[in-house]
């Protein structure tokens, strides 16, 4: 018996040709807020740049952070600085120049490079919440477990999972005909959005989302949480109400931003795309691509005393530095007068 779904696929494909580039349209149903918009999403940048590129910085320059958790902090500032300037700059752009122009090619290459970002953060929290498990109920055999063997195997264990993940949605996409329309309800080139526009079935994506979604995702946050919740029951057991207290603080900012991140996340990807808002999955794609790369420098490492004391020692190096080489400047014209 013939689908008649099938069939109105195949009547729309006969019917139409498949789209050679794509139009994001942005934030367009807000045309009065172009500008403002501009300015908002450029300081977002600007500040996601600036702090994750001070932790990276620091961290390299400061010989007491090359310790496992400011390694993948690193990593994660990376992460945040690749997702960001995959999608925000060309949103900048549509603001400012109203080019919303966009090949099918350059459409692929950003949904790979932004799902290599989106998986890496994804794994990348689950790392950190073990390491953190690590040192908070176990800091005496912390070094022989988080050595640096382990370290570098997860990070480049969660980079290759990232790069075939974010490959294998690549090359799904790029087999279908986008014949329905080539203007993309978003302001990147992002899945569910493109999925709207196919004119042939899109059943296998959502299988494919569905699956690693139960045996990666799952996983993940399953042992994000069960780490943080060993994590607070440490804290419960500090005597010192003042510490427990700040404990709770930095510990609650963390688990915020896990939340916000793997909830939106699972909300956009996660459910059949008949049932899914494309204006709710632009509010959620705020929050995972542009609102939490801002937050995650200042919540897991600006916050913190020893990335301070790091940053002072780095300025202060560099002002010694400049007035020494001033002084020898000062003193060669001296002697080249004399």
């Amino acid at each position: 018996m013939v689908n008649p779904e099938q069939i109105r696929d195949h009547r729309e494909r006969k019917n139409s040709t498949t789209a050679t580039e794509f139009i994001i349209l942005g934030f367009s149903e807000f045309p009065e807020l172009q500008i403002p918009f501009f300015l908002l999403f450029l300081l977002v940048y600007l500040i996601v740049l600036l702090g994750n590129l001070i932790i990276i910085t620091v961290t390299c320059l400061d010989p007491r952070l090359h310790t496992p958790m400011y390694f993948f902090l690193c990593n994660l500032s990376f992460v945040d600085i690749s997702s960001t300037s995959v999608t925000l700059p060309k949103l900048l752009d549509i603001f400012l120049r109203k080019n919303q122009r966009i090949s099918v090619h350059g459409c692929f290459i950003q949904v790979y490079f932004f799902l290599f970002s989106l998986c890496g953060e994804f794994f990348l929290l689950s790392v950190m919440a073990y390491d953190r498990y690590i040192a908070v109920c176990h800091p005496l055999r912390y070094v022989l477990i988080m050595n640096w063997s382990v370290c570098v195997l997860s990070v480049a264990g969660l980079w290759i999972a990232g790069f075939l993940d974010s490959l294998t949605y690549t090359v799904l996409l790029s087999r279908f005909s986008y014949c329905r329309s080539n203007k993309i309800n978003h302001f990147f080139c992002d899945i569910s959005a493109l999925l709207k526009l196919s004119c042939t079935s899109t059943s296998t994506v959502e299988y494919t989302i569905f699956i690693v979604g139960t045996f990666v995702a799952v996983p993940c946050i399953s042992l994000t949480f069960v780490s943080y919740i060993y994590i607070i029951s440490a804290i419960l057991r500090i005597r010192s109400a003042e510490g427990r207290r700040k404990a709770f603080s930095t510990c609650s900012a963390h688990l915020t931003v896990v939340i916000l991140f793997y909830g939106t996340l699972l909300c956009s990807y996660m459910r059949p795309t008949s049932t899914q808002s494309l204006e709710q999955n632009k509010l959620f794609a705020v929050l995972y691509n542009a609102l939490i790369p801002m937050f995650n420098p200042i919540i897991y490492s600006l916050r913190n005393q020893e990335v301070k004391k790091a940053l002072i020692n780095v300025f202060t190096r560099k002002l010694c530095y400049r007035d020494q080489k001033n002084m020898f400047s000062a003193t060669v014209k001296l002697h080249g007068k004399r």
